[in-house]
């Protein structure tokens, strides 16, 4: 392809070598990219895609219309690296007739593992554990230090059963749970999978042990875990959050914690990320906060980067998408 046929693509962050190779071997793209761990500028975000064909972006890059109008007509295909798109302007993006591609299912099982594995970290206090081990805390055996809660014989609810809620429930059964409540827009036929009920939101709250949302960020569930919401859990029960940040209101979360309201929280989402180093939520020993980590597995990461790259070149050349967001 000759250098006035080359395409432009321009890719705002450093990402998996897997990705890279994919688009450097295509021969049809002239690689623009912003050579950092760090998120691009927006100043330079609005210089690099200027006359793009191709933005490969991040969760972390805001694509609006300003940016869509410093690209310019030229721009055909949008592929981000991640299954949410809520910081796409989808509506000016479909105006358009711009494609956008994106990641679901690969990051499906780690993500559920993740989710797990802050469960079980925040029900059993193992952050606690290992300061108290360093600090000097850890001294005689005592029958009721740093007890927490288990999941054998417990009741689980699942706030949006799709493909990650589902994988997390997979996971939650063979622990012993007694039961899974889920509820959503509508039952899931795959629910019986896992022997789940359809429940009310409030029946959800009332009786779960445990209460993991799995929902996507949607104006239905921004702010949804607020101070209503964390009044109708159990004192005893364990929220953990690992969707979106912004389906929770933090200042009612850390009411909820710090008045026993509610016996713990886990978090792999918040807003805004990263969630600053003062900020009230970190001062609680019971909730559990990491750095939006769902998806990081080499292995996870780099398909997710494959396909990120398979997508774009595929909105470049007006052929079918692996993995096509549907506007």
């Amino acid at each position: 392809m000759s250098a006035q046929q080359m395409m432009k693509v321009f890719v705002t962050r450093r990402i998996p070598q897997e990705g890279m190779k994919i688009l450097q071997k295509a021969g049809m793209c002239n690689l623009s990219v912003w050579d950092s761990d760090e998120p691009v500028p927006r100043v330079e975000l609005l210089k690099g895609v200027a006359g793009a064909h191709g933005i490969l972006c991040l969760l972390s890059d805001k694509i609006d219309t300003e940016v869509l109008d410093a690209a310019g007509p030229n721009l055909k295909v949008i592929s981000t690296l991640s299954v949410g798109f809520d910081h796409l302007a989808i509506d000016e993006i479909k105006k358009r007739g711009i494609r956008v591609g994106y990641t679901p299912d690969v990051l499906t099982d780690a993500t559920a593992e993740l989710t797990v594995a802050l469960l079980l970290a925040t029900a059993r206090r193992l952050p606690e554990g290992v300061e108290e081990v360093k600090n000097g805390g850890w001294s005689t055996w005592k029958p009721l230090w740093l007890c927490g809660y288990g999941l054998s014989g417990s009741t689980v609810g699942v706030i949006g059963l799709g493909r990650i809620g589902l994988a997390i429930a997979r996971r939650l059964k063979p622990f012993g749970v007694k039961r899974l409540l889920y509820t959503g827009r509508q039952p899931k036929p795959q629910a019986q999978e896992v022997d789940g009920e359809y429940v009310p939101l409030d029946t959800l709250l009332s009786e779960c042990d445990f209460v993991v949302v799995s929902c996507s960020l949607t104006p239905d569930t921004q702010n949804l875990c607020d101070k209503t919401f964390f009044s109708k859990m159990k004192k005893t029960s364990i929220f953990i959050n690992t969707s979106r940040g912004a389906v929770v209101n933090q200042e009612d979360l850390f009411e909820a914690l710090s008045s026993g309201q509610i016996a713990a929280a886990g978090l792999d989402v918040t807003t805004p990320e990263p969630l600053p180093t003062d900020h009230p939520l970190l001062t609680l020993k019971n909730c559990v906060v990491l750095p939006h980590i769902g998806s990081a597995t080499y292995s996870t990461r780099g398909v997710m980067s494959a396909l990120t790259a398979n997508n774009l070149l595929a909105g470049l050349t007006g052929s079918e998408m692996p993995s096509e967001l549907k506007l």
